[in-house]
């Protein structure tokens, strides 16, 4: 076994050896823009783009006509909400989101507030889940955007995205979800679950860095978007750039592979994970499991450690790469916002790691990780006087004077 081992998953995935062996050729011989329709090197090009663009909408449950490629999660949802929003001015200015959402959603719903829009952040039960019935209380007649992610990034709440996509079209209202986590995870499918709008990504799914896809729909009914990039018309007018190829070919690849193995893929991630989880419950006290405690994703475990600074923790363990909130914004000190989002007191959400194992993540690796995190948490632990307080004075107990 070698180490460090990653069990940081939501963060990004290493790209498929099947992904990279089908986007080598696109740097070599099918190098061409697949906008240039005048010689064989751009019709190949063209060619590997709808192939691509079809094994996308074959995972999604939707036309490949309905797929735009963007460099990633970030901008498509950029482009849903900003366009969105310019499109439908004459029709309204409110937009529903959730207090969780991914930073890409949240600045950008923020940044059109100094614009003019009214945005409703709801809050969600101490799971991560919204609730259907405030959901519905929130939306009004300026409605014009409801955007909810389907799987959360930094605890693994699912959404359920369905009975949201139904209640947004009995009100008229336009749904997006960002699916950049549940996307090849879980089963998605665009037209059943009554979706408008999904943002995905290739790198949280074993595919390549700075390429993703937005869903629109076309049809019952059709989404009308402003594009956020102008230029060259690519992309039906929504989205213009040349186009990355290899980028975009090793996506498609991704999609399709995991089409094909999310069931048994998702069985075992998720068998690991509980053993993960039991293996360092059964050894440590005051230990907090944050999020859905079973129908969560597969491979996501996001535990708080009372007593224990989780940047400390992740400090004492180099050898095992993990994160102690989103991947996005690690970089702030602040708690998180999804944790404190549920409930978690400031302490506990600065005592927060989130574990995410994935597709070649093996038994091997989860019991040394067990064993590094018991032995991590002990040593901080007995240099902490707030749990030697705890020891000595136990919950319920009456302290001596």
């Amino acid at each position: 076994m070698k180490t460090p081992i990653y069990m940081d998953h939501h963060a990004t995935t290493p790209v498929d050896p099947a992904v990279l062996a089908e986007m080598m050729p696109c740097f070599e011989e099918a190098f061409g823009n697949a906008a240039s329709r005048n010689h064989s090197f751009g019709w190949a090009a063209e060619e590997l783009v709808e192939k691509a663009r079809e094994r996308i909408a074959r995972l999604i449950h939707c036309s490949p006509k309905e797929i735009v490629f963007t460099s990633g999660a970030t901008e498509s949802d950029n482009l849903a909400i900003r366009g969105v929003a310019e499109a439908y001015r004459s029709d309204g200015n409110h937009v529903v989101t959730l207090v969780t959402e991914h930073p890409a959603v949240l600045d950008t719903a923020r940044s059109l507030e100094k614009v003019g829009l009214e945005v409703t952040y709801l809050p969600v039960d101490p799971t991560g889940r919204v609730e259907l019935a405030r959901l519905g209380k929130a939306i009004t007649d300026k409605t014009i955007l409801i955007t909810i992610m389907a799987a959360n990034n930094e605890i693994g709440t699912i959404q359920p995205i369905a009975e949201i996509g139904k209640l947004a079209h009995e009100r008229g209202v336009i749904f997006h979800t960002d699916a950049a986590q549940a996307a090849g995870k879980i089963p998605l499918d665009c037209q059943a679950m009554e979706i408008d709008l999904m943002s995905l990504s290739a790198h949280k799914m074993y595919g390549p860095k700075g390429v993703g896809a937005l869903y629109v729909r076309r049809r019952g009914p059709r989404v009308r978007l402003s594009p956020l990039i102008h230029g060259g018309g690519h992309e039906r007018g929504f989205r213009s750039g040349t186009l990355n190829v290899p980028a975009i070919v090793g996506f498609g690849k991704a999609c399709e592979i995991a089409l094909e193995g999310m069931e048994t893929e998702s069985k075992r991630i998720r068998s690991l994970r509980d053993r993960l989880h039991q293996g360092i419950t059964s050894r440590l006290a005051d230990v907090t499991l944050n999020g859905q405690p079973t129908e969560g994703l597969a491979g996501n475990l996001n535990l708080s450690f009372a007593y224990v600074e989780g940047e400390s923790l992740l400090m004492g363990m180099r050898d095992v790469a993990v994160s102690s909130g989103s991947a996005c914004t690690s970089a702030t000190l602040e708690p998180s916002h999804v944790l404190l989002a549920l409930g978690i007191g400031d302490d506990l959400a600065h005592a927060s790691i989130r574990f995410g194992l994935g597709r070649f993540t093996t038994e091997e690796e989860v019991d040394y990780v067990i064993e590094r995190v018991v032995k991590e948490v002990n040593r901080l632990r007995e240099m902490s006087p707030l749990y030697g307080e705890s020891k000595r004075h136990p919950r319920g107990a009456t302290p001596r004077r």
